[in-house]
């Protein structure tokens, strides 16, 4: 009996032309994440229950994968990489150099609803600066943001930037912190269930006259760039008058406009993040052709979350991409026209096979082509030429290479360009690779 080849809700396949373009925005982060001098770590997909719900939140311990194992030990799939990594630090603190900078891409699991961009396997991609609590290296983690969009082909996109800190200081001043965080995510919910919902579970927190007050809060000039220093002077003073926070805030914004780019960043205190272990500033990055597709790169500080599994003080501070949501975003006709998150899919040149028993000398002229730096397939059936021709024009191949026994006598051979139909005859491979590099074919 065969069985039915599926799949479970939330978990898919990877094809070529996806898995391509999820390579190369790794290659391309992972370049980018070295230039700043983070250094790559990996932590393993199964944890113990007890380490990844320490102290994730309500929402997440719904979404966690966890069962029993054949030890009968109780264990989760990670739902993130930050609670590993806080778990990692505590366990090699002394190993690593601190201030210790990583970069983790890696597979995590949620069991939530689904939905485009959305799944319950998914990749994630996070970077992170332990062993300061300053506004500097807040302020590195947002250029890295920056650097790693621009260098994955997307300019357009702006970054939300909140503090914790201070939303807890006005939550204070206005005496409601011991509900701050049953608010702190009724806020976090602002973008997707609008302001008409949010407002309704905020009054049934803490009543219409304190509800009002959050919603001037969070809706304080939220869409104003950082050039104005009006909001920022709004909310210290919604928050009970200058603290640390806002300092933290004002250093940042001071950073941002020294290096000339401000224009990337906006002040919006409903940016909170869902997760408790965030203690200070805190941001989500969003894609200004596509809003409603929600934040492709977020992250804030947490400095206690180590705490949880060491009594050495780490404080930190990183952020997330979401490699799968950005991937379902660049396929939108809003986000094509701007993207030049690769150039080219599949090879650049086939060998077509004019006889099996050339193997040998196709791939010696393959060898040729690709200590070059070009990609090469080679057809390894002899079929019908228009059988080969229209297996590369669906690979989006540029050139072919055609070469039968007179060409290998002769030690030639003859290419073709695919789109222009152009060819020359009996050319020797260093030609024809000069020929493909100066783009004179």
């Amino acid at each position: 009996m065969q069985i039915n080849p599926r799949i479970l809700k939330g978990f898919r396949d990877s094809l070529p032309e996806q898995e391509i373009i999820r390579r190369d925005m790794f290659h391309n982060l992972e370049k980018t994440f070295r230039s700043y001098g983070f250094m790559p770590i990996d932590t393993p997909a199964l944890e113990y229950k007890d380490v990844l719900l320490g102290k994730g939140g309500g929402e997440t311990d719904k979404q966690v994968y966890e069962f029993t194992d054949k030890g009968n030990r109780e264990v989760a799939l990670r739902f993130d990489l930050t609670v590993p990594f806080a778990r990692f630090m505590a366990m090699h603190s002394k190993t690593v150099n601190l201030p210790f900078k990583r970069y983790h891409m890696a597979k995590v699991w949620r069991g939530e609803n689904t939905q485009k961009g959305r799944y319950r396997e998914f990749y994630q991609c996070d970077f992170d600066i332990v062993g300061l609590d300053n506004a500097s290296s807040d302020f590195e983690i947002l250029l890295l943001i920056m650097d790693s969009l621009k260098n994955l082909g997307i300019e357009d996109f702006t970054i939300h930037l909140s503090h914790r800190g201070l939303l807890n200081a006005f939550l204070s001043h206005e005496g409601i912190s011991e509900k701050s965080v049953e608010i702190l995510r009724c806020v976090d919910k602002l973008k997707k269930a609008g302001t008409k919902t949010t407002k309704n579970m905020l009054e049934m927190l803490v009543g219409s006259e304190k509800t009002k007050k959050i919603l001037e809060y969070i809706t304080t000039g939220h869409d104003d760039p950082l050039n104005k220093g009006s909001i920022l002077d709004n909310l210290i003073k919604l928050s009970g008058g200058p603290s640390k926070h806002s300092k933290r805030l004002q250093d940042i914004i001071k950073f941002l406009h020294g290096s000339g780019k401000q224009d990337k960043v906006i002040l919006d205190p409903s940016i909170t993040r869902g997760l408790d272990y965030y203690t200070g500033v805190v941001f989500e990055t969003f894609l200004n052709p596509l809003p409603g597709i929600g934040s492709i790169c977020s992250g804030g500080r947490y400095n206690d979350l180590a705490s949880l599994y060491t009594r050495e003080q780490i404080p930190g501070v990183g952020a997330s991409i979401g490699l799968d949501r950005l991937l379902a975003a660049i396929t939108e006709p809003e986000m094509k026209e701007t993207l030049t998150i690769h150039e080219k899919i599949h090879s650049d040149v086939m060998i077509f096979c004019m006889d099996e028993s050339l193997a040998g000398y196709y791939a010696k002229i393959a060898d040729c082509f690709r200590k070059k730096g070009i990609k090469v397939d080679i057809f390894h059936a002899k079929k019908k030429l228009v059988q080969q021709f229209k297996y590369a024009e669906k690979k989006q191949i540029g050139f072919a290479v055609i070469a039968g026994g007179n060409e290998f006598n002769n030690n030639t051979i003859n290419m073709k360009n695919l789109k222009t139909f152009e060819e020359i005859k009996d050319i020797s491979v260093e030609k024809a690779i000069t020929l493909i590099k100066n783009k004179k074919l």
